[in-house]
């Protein structure tokens, strides 16, 4: 896609940014609660040119703000086959479709699929599929379980060495799921790689750690699978 594309995106995310979504769910300010900022939307980016992605696998599209940056960054990008696979089972019954409208706004629809299930199905079958990634982004649900899940088959997704980057780290559940594939399976944390990003509290405590709000770490290469005996608490 031409320059007059990348401009396309960067303007449906500032307007985004600045006046919200054309519809929010309750309660009052949910797009702001749930919506990745946009410097953090702007790192996301970045990190992904740095890494020359084609493909993405996203966890989690709601109001669309990591998506239009994923999607700015396939195009900066600019390989032969970009591909952006957007999982999110309640975009439509529970996000009225707002964050695919707006991909399809910025003229994403070209690159991106939504798939309207669960994570743990869709994931499941791209491994059957043999799909490889050069990076995933997860901002699905929270529940400690699921996102140990989503880790699992992103690990068989992702190719070795790639990049795996998450929302809301703030929240323990999150935390303690990365913690083992860090622990026990060579993931790695790029601290830096959102050193400027926005500022949370762990388990939204104001008066417990301040921590950054996303986090990247990035598979080991080449991949491994360690003994049983070998578990490290978590």
């Amino acid at each position: 896609m031409t320059a007059e594309g990348r401009t396309r995106v960067r303007d449906v995310r500032r307007r985004l940014a600045r006046e919200g979504p054309a519809w929010t769910r309750g309660p009052e300010r949910d797009f702001e609660t749930v919506a990745l900022p946009e410097h953090d939307g702007d790192r996301l980016r970045d990190l992904l040119i740095a890494e020359q992605v084609q493909t993405v696998v996203e966890i989690g599209l709601a109001y669309g703000s990591s998506a239009l940056a994923v999607g700015e960054a396939l195009l900066a990008v600019a390989a032969p086959h970009p591909r952006h696979i957007v999982i999110d089972p309640f975009q439509q019954q529970v996000f009225n479709n707002v964050g695919w409208d707006l991909l399809r706004s910025a003229g994403l629809d070209s690159l991106a699929e939504l798939v309207a299930e669960p994570s743990s199905l869709a994931l499941a079958r791209l491994v059957t599929d043999g799909l490889v990634a050069d990076a995933a982004f997860i901002d699905g649900s929270h529940r400690f379980h699921e996102v140990f899940v989503d880790l699992y088959f992103l690990r068989k997704i992702v190719k070795p060495g790639g990049l795996i980057l998450l929302d809301d780290d703030h929240h323990p559940s999150v935390r303690a799921a990365v913690r083992y594939y860090e622990r026990n399976l060579g993931f790695t944390e790029l601290p830096e790689a959102f050193h400027t990003g926005s500022i949370e509290h762990l388990g939204g405590d104001a008066a417990a750690e301040a921590v950054r709000r996303c986090r990247a770490v990035r598979l080991p290469d080449p991949p491994f699978e360690p003994a049983f005996q070998d578990f490290t608490p978590f």
